[in-house]
Formats: structure tokens, sequence, C-alpha cells
């Protein structure tokens, strides 16, 4: 239930934008902009743009409850004709919608243990909460390495040396599956779940940066450090390092995570296997 009310949010919030896409088109076509023109601040004066024309939008429909044909829009109105009122109600109520999904989804995790271990991390927010609570079974997750393979964080060892997981051909595995007659067979397929991979390097990645969280900002720097002055890493573009860097940290976070959510439930906890095996504990994380 709560990976439909994850996915329908997410449906909402890009019909969303969509329309909210149209309506800025719209409004700028008025103003005389040719469209695809490069616009530096594009974003801010977008949302300033739709959040004019909700308040427009709200003023008119406050006028009268049922808008007639017969209307006649304000001079000073941003909306000027019933095509643009019909693409701005909708636009309104779509977003009614995923915010209403949105709060139905907070109710749902409230209490959670991994909500309340995103409490205590500066940039993981409700939804990204529900989203590892709907993707990860902790049950089945024995292990923090399990998670990371779950997740594509995992490291394909090659000839040449470690590569972080992807799609590429040769990264690839048999699988087995019901084709569409119900009979057995075989296709080559990823070994791990896209959508949490983008979410959790593509999207926390990024917010526990911008928030400057105490604990994993600092995980990126040691490691991004590490590598930029490593000569095995020399060649590699400061947008590789960066990436490695972000996968690095969100790693150490799905392990802290394991911890904390393996124990909440009652499930044995097993250390990490560099700890374990290899007895090499972080000084920065054995507290």
């Amino acid at each position: 239930m709560l990976k439909e009310s994850v996915n329908s949010f997410y449906q909402l919030q890009k019909l969303r934008i969509q329309m909210g896409n149209r309506i800025v088109a719209a409004f700028k076509q008025k103003l005389g902009q040719e469209p695809s023109t490069p616009e530096e601040e594009l974003c801010p004066e977008s949302q300033q743009i739709l959040k004019d024309y909700r308040a427009c939008f709200k003023r008119i429909a406050d006028t009268i409850a049922t808008v007639k044909s017969d209307y006649q829009f304000p001079a000073d109105s941003l909306i000027t004709d019933f095509a643009e009122l019909s693409m701005v109600r909708q636009y309104v109520k779509v977003l009614d919608a995923e915010e209403t999904t949105l709060k139905d989804i907070t109710k749902a995790i409230t209490g959670h243990p991994v909500t309340v271990f995103a409490e205590k991390v500066k940039g993981m927010g409700v939804l990204m909460s529900a989203v590892i609570i709907s993707e990860f079974d902790i049950h089945r997750c024995h292990y923090a390495s399990t998670m990371w393979a779950y997740a594509g964080l995992d490291v394909l060892i090659t000839e040449e040396g470690g590569e972080g997981r992807c799609k590429k051909e040769h990264h690839l595995v048999e699988r087995t599956y019901l084709d569409k007659k119900g009979k057995e067979a075989k296709r080559m397929g990823i070994t791990f779940n896209p959508f949490l991979k983008t979410k959790l390097v593509g999207v926390l990645g990024s917010c526990l940066l911008k928030a400057n969280d105490p604990t994993y900002r600092p995980i990126y720097d040691g490691y991004k450090n590490r590598i930029e002055n490593h000569p095995k890493h020399a060649e590699k573009t400061k947008a590789h390092r960066h990436n490695m860097a972000v996968r690095y940290m969100i790693k150490q976070l799905l392990v802290d995570l394991y911890k904390e959510w393996r124990t909440a439930e009652g499930l044995e906890v097993h250390a990490p296997y560099h700890e374990a095996k290899l007895g090499m504990v972080h000084h920065s994380r054995a507290a």
C-alpha cells in the first residue's frame, strides 16, 4: 500500500510539473518570449509565475462559484481566457492531490524506524524515508551489503579493477522469467533496483550535501579528498570522482540505517565485511 502511494505521488508530481511547464510556456509566449529561449534563472522565475497564476486563479474562483461563458476577466489578471483558466484549475487540482498524498504518506510512516533515523539526518525527508521503507525488505537484508547490492551500490570486480554497478552490457546477468505464454524463458538484465538507486544517489546524495549534514558531509569530503590525491584515480574526471564520493557516502548511511532498522525490528545485526573479516574500522565511525 505504501509503495503504491509513493508511486502515485511521483506520478502526480511528474504530471504537475508537465502542466506547470505548459502554463509557464503560455505565459512567456504572451510576453513575447520565443520557445526554447535560454533563460539563466528559469526555475525561480517559473515558480514565481506559477505562484502568481495560482493566486490569480483563486481570486477569480472566489468571485464566482462557476465561471460562466460571459465572465469578464479583470484587466489586471494574469489569466485572460478560459483555456488558461482550465489549465490552471487542473494544475491546482493535481497539486492538491499531490499534497494530500504526501500527507497520507507522512501519516503512514510516522514512528517507523526509518523515519526516526531520518529525523537525525539533515536533508533526508519524509518522502525519501517512504521510498526506502517501500523498496527495501529489511527482513531479507541480512547484511548491509545486501542493501548495497539491491540499490546498485556494490562493485563489480573485473580484470581492470572494480567498477561501480551500472547498466553496461558486461554488468548484466542472466535472468529467468515467464513469458506472455506462461513459459519459462531467460534474458539478460540488471542486478539492482534502478528507481531506488536514482533516489538514493541522485536525490538523497545531493540533499545531504546541500543540507551540509554534519555526519555524512564529512564522509563525502574525506573520501573525495582521498581519491583526488590517489594516483590510481588521477585520470578520472571531476564528475567521476564526485559520483564515487556520493556513492560511498550513501553506502555508509545505509550501514548506519541497517544497524538501526534491524535492531528496532529485533533482527540480528551483522558487522560490515571490512569490520568483521578485515578488522578495519574507520576511526570517525568507531564511536
